[in-house]
């Protein structure tokens, strides 16, 4: 899966990069089609680190975000969220009720 990151006001390393992809890498294990993957991280004026997922999957896109002073933290609090909506999106169909059991008249 290619992740595309872009950051504003804040220089994407190496290692920021490593841990996106890493997080995001085990989003595979929800066998859902994943058609692509948009970042967004910023550094806010008040120290605070917003970062922002776009996942394109065949029924739509999963949006997450979250901001908190340390980057990594932020990313890993998306990444939960969008596992919570993939499992969400993967178990849906099963979820469904059954057609309603017929009652049986009683015939005097």
């Amino acid at each position: 899966m290619k992740v595309n990151i872009t950051g504003k006001n804040i220089e994407i390393t190496s290692a920021i990069r490593e841990h996106i992809e890493s997080k995001f890498k085990k989003l595979e294990k929800w066998q859902v089609d994943i058609i692509k993957c948009q970042t967004n991280f910023s550094e806010e004026p008040n120290k605070q680190k917003k970062f922002e997922a776009v996942i394109t999957v065949p029924k739509g896109q999963l949006v997450a975000s979250a901001i908190h002073e340390d980057l990594y933290t932020a990313v890993n609090e998306v990444e939960q969220k969008i596992e919570r909506q993939l499992n969400k999106l993967r178990h849906k169909p099963e979820a469904r009720r059954a057609e309603k059991p017929e009652l049986e008249e009683e015939l005097d």
